[in-house]
């Protein structure tokens, strides 16, 4: 007896593809230093604070570095967390990676500036060419504070201002990104993230008139259903409803683009992922023989292409969306 599917069965990803999601070659290692942070912020899907305590091992550290060393088709090393700022490991990680002539990007909350020790961080990224992509998830002072706690809006004002003193913003080697969250969604009146084009114009107008600020680029970024948005969700009945409309918003024109095909990312303990959300969710990256991932196979096997399509799971919805999303922003 055929069984007739449920309202609420979501359809499975690659069967929305009509095909697996192939890989294609590695350009992108983004590591993820561990769960501890200064900030709990509601949308994090990390579930980062400052209780955690997971970080990188000296092992694992030694492990990356090789890697760093060993592969140039590695273009970007990508830092997150947590705020990877705070982990053993990050300036070892960042001197390899700009020794051997690759991008660095962190991906700082910068309220991280203001916390004992790490006072110097502006000045060393500066003197190290790393691109920031900063958590702005909007540019009015109440709507961040909400997210991300009480007198962070103004912080991050504090923390933008001292990287355009030093030319972030304005000196081409030195890049500034600002990220855009939507907030968690509270009921089933969903929305997709808006025109990332038109939304990087207000916040660049509202922050230079009100505080001179400059930027490069804004990052619209959906909110997966994942971590603390994930638990959020699941408690108010809104999960599946929200994974539903993301599905029902695929849009096929972003897949070329995801950031999972040319990406490996790795947690804490060296362990191999398609990216981090499905490093969040647990969801390892396997080979075609079903053997899981590490660095130290990378290392053994001399090679960084050794996955042949994406692990998926229906919360990759998220990132084909309307207009898409990675962390690069919009796809489209």
């Amino acid at each position: 007896m055929v069984q007739t599917p449920s309202p609420t069965a979501i359809t499975p990803f690659t069967q929305a593809l009509g095909q697996p999601l192939t890989k294609t070659s590695i350009r992108v290692l983004q590591i993820n230093l561990g769960k501890k942070c200064n900030l709990a912020c509601t949308h994090c899907h990390v579930e980062a604070g400052p209780r955690r305590t997971e970080e990188l091992s000296p092992e694992i550290c030694e492990q990356l570095i090789q890697l760093i060393r060993t592969f140039p088709q590695i273009q970007t090393v990508d830092l997150t967390g947590g705020a990877p700022e705070m982990h053993y490991g990050f300036r070892p990680l960042v001197a390899a990676a700009r020794e051997t002539g690759k991008e660095v990007i962190v991906r700082s909350n910068l309220t991280i500036f203001f916390v004992p020790g790490y006072e110097d961080l502006p000045e060393y990224f500066a003197q190290n060419q790393v691109r920031v992509v900063a958590s702005l998830p909007c540019y009015l002072e109440n709507n961040v504070d909400r997210q991300r706690g009480t007198g962070v809006y103004q912080d991050s004002i504090a923390a933008l201002q001292r990287l355009n003193a030093l030319g972030y913003g304005r000196d081409p080697e030195l890049v500034l990104d600002l990220v855009y969250n939507p907030p968690v969604p509270r009921n089933t009146d969903f929305s997709l993230t808006p025109s990332q084009t038109s939304l990087e114009q207000d916040y660049k107008t509202y922050l230079k008139e009100h505080f001179q600020i400059r930027f490069n680029h804004l990052f619209t970024i959906t909110n997966l259903p994942i971590g603390r948005v994930k638990h959020y969700l699941q408690a108010h009945e809104l999960y599946t409803p929200y994974l539903r409309f993301l599905a029902d918003h695929h849009n096929e024109t972003t897949v070329t683009n995801l950031m999972c095909r040319n990406q490996l990312s790795v947690d804490y303990q060296g362990n191999i992922f398609d990216c981090d959300f499905n490093q969040m969710e647990d969801l390892p990256a396997y080979t075609a023989a079903g053997k899981r991932i590490t660095v130290a196979d990378c290392l053994e096997a001399q090679s960084l292409d050794l996955l042949e399509t994406v692990a998926t799971k229906p919360y990759c919805y998220g990132c084909t969306a309307g207009s898409g999303s990675s962390c690069g922003g919009a796809l489209t």
